[in-house]
């Protein structure tokens, strides 16, 4: 069952540009219907990457991102090393 899917101009002259290359070097003709399925399940299979897309934000955070989340902290003087963090995490 076929939906249609309302694109804008500059999205559906990418398509179209897909489509045209897709054919020029491979030789064969797809329709704009099985470039899109394709585009789905490549999304699909890696949809952390692609849901990461569509975040405001970029990472690694900015320097001034950096500067905001470290004025926050301080130095308690205590020295901790990894069967310590072990220790209070896990018990």
């Amino acid at each position: 069952m076929a939906t249609a899917v309302k694109m804008d101009e500059e999205a559906k002259s990418r398509l179209e540009e897909l489509q045209a290359e897709i054919r020029l070097k491979t030789g064969q003709k797809v329709t704009q219907q099985e470039i899109l399925s394709e585009l789905v399940a490549d999304a699909y299979e890696s949809r952390s990457e692609f849901i990461d897309s569509f975040r405001e934000t970029t990472v690694p955070a900015s320097d001034e991102e950096i500067e905001a989340f470290n004025r926050g902290t301080f130095d308690s003087g205590v020295e901790t090393d990894e069967e310590d963090i072990d220790s209070i995490l896990y018990g």
